[in-house]
């Protein structure tokens, strides 16, 4: 297997089924990255989210709900689970 990078935008969230590749992300500042990875599926994403709560600004959820916290978090999850990985085995 090759490693690949994969960068993880501000306000963004990838996933990986290959375990060479290596999910980055830059510039975090004030902003909080968040990884998952299931060790029996070998599959993991990262979350690079900029606001904590998208109560405060629900139109711009529709446009990125990787920018909050609660949006950005439920979409990376559902994303995980469709790969196939399971909550109850996730790493943080």
């Amino acid at each position: 297997m090759s490693k690949n990078r994969i960068k993880v935008g501000i306000s963004d969230a990838k996933i990986s089924r290959n375990p060479a590749d290596i999910l980055i992300t830059y510039a975090l500042g004030s902003c909080i990255g968040v990884c998952l990875y299931d060790p029996v599926s070998k599959i993991g994403g990262m979350l690079h989210y900029l606001m904590p709560d998208s109560a405060e600004c629900p139109k711009k959820v529709e446009e990125n709900p990787f920018k909050y916290a609660d949006t950005g978090m439920k979409k990376l999850l559902e994303k995980l689970i469709s790969f196939g990985t399971y909550k109850r085995r996730m790493q943080v």
